[in-house]
């Protein structure tokens, strides 16, 4: 990769990094539902303006009801629970959570398609699990109920992201990527828009809260995407998943730096490990990291 493309990789994970800096200041405000809502609605736009001005053929129509399913499963369930998640998690440890999702990929490969791990990529799968082990239960901070439950909802997005991106490489053969991006989000958007009436914002909007959704919306969703597809065209889809071992560290600088989350040994042990069963999973991560954009 010549320096163009390492440095567009950089800013790739450390704009997929912010996402969960925006989510845990927008969710106690929106809520998790509004939240994800404004996000996936309002990057639908922003793409499909693009999409205009760059006069790119969009077939939505032809292909809306693996969309719809892609939507659900890829953006708005994963998205969902992560908002809520971050109600009581911080932002790093969120995003270390979110790294473990190669390995659910790995193990939705196995448990759809019977395509077993092998001896590497299961020492990857018992790594990447103890990490999560590491990072929750060796915590100094009290492990009660509410906690346990959010680290729950984190890796249940993980688990959704390992089969939705296993859904999409299956769907998105022969569609354009901008048509998939596109479709995906709205696709969430549509299937979120009756629950946003149903679980409306618990507080007045704050505009820290407001300019956190749009980070997500604009920076996050839409500009990532459109970087993403322009890496995987310049230097192709190997090179680009090393963004999966980027994203939690930049995560973890993010809520240190902005939110003045405190960082313990047990963090860093278990995001190191997490990394290292990554590593060891090896091509699973490749189906995962284009769909994620958490």
């Amino acid at each position: 990769m010549n320096r163009k493309d390492v440095s567009a990789l950089l800013l790739l994970a450390l704009v997929w990094g912010a996402s969960f800096l925006f989510m845990r200041i927008a969710s106690p405000v929106f809520g998790p539902v509004v939240t994800t809502e404004l996000r996936v609605a309002i990057a639908a736009a922003a793409l499909l303006l693009y999409a205009s001005l760059a006069r790119s053929r969009i077939e939505i129509r032809r292909h809306w009801k693996p969309f719809l399913l892609l939507g659900g499963l890829n953006a708005a369930l994963p998205f969902s629970l992560i908002c809520a998640a971050e109600l009581h998690l911080n932002a790093s440890l969120a995003a270390i959570l979110n790294a473990t999702t190669p390995i659910f990929a790995a193990l939705a490969a196995w448990g759809t398609g019977g395509e077993r791990p092998g001896l590497t990529r299961s020492v990857g799968l018992i790594l990447g699990l103890g990490g999560v082990g590491v990072l929750v239960g060796w915590s100094p901070e009290p492990l009660d109920k509410t906690v346990l439950y959010s680290v729950l909802f984190s890796l249940g997005a993980a688990l959704a992201y390992g089969f939705g991106g296993l859904y999409a490489a299956r769907v998105g053969k022969g569609v354009q990527p901008l048509t998939l991006a596109i479709g995906q989000q709205l696709g969430a958007a549509i299937w979120l828009l009756p629950l946003a009436a149903v679980f409306p914002p618990p507080e007045r909007p704050t505009m820290a809260a407001a300019l956190s959704v749009l980070g997500l919306a604009l920076a996050c969703t839409a500009f990532a995407y459109l970087l993403y597809f322009r890496l995987i065209a310049s230097v192709g889809a190997v090179r680009t998943v090393s963004v999966t071992f980027l994203v939690p560290v930049f995560g973890l600088l993010w809520g240190v730096i902005f939110l003045h989350e405190p960082i313990y040994l047990n963090t860093v042990g278990g995001l190191g490990i997490i990394l290292l069963g990554i590593l060891l999973i090896g091509g699973r991560a490749r189906k995962a990291v284009g769909q994620k954009g958490a």
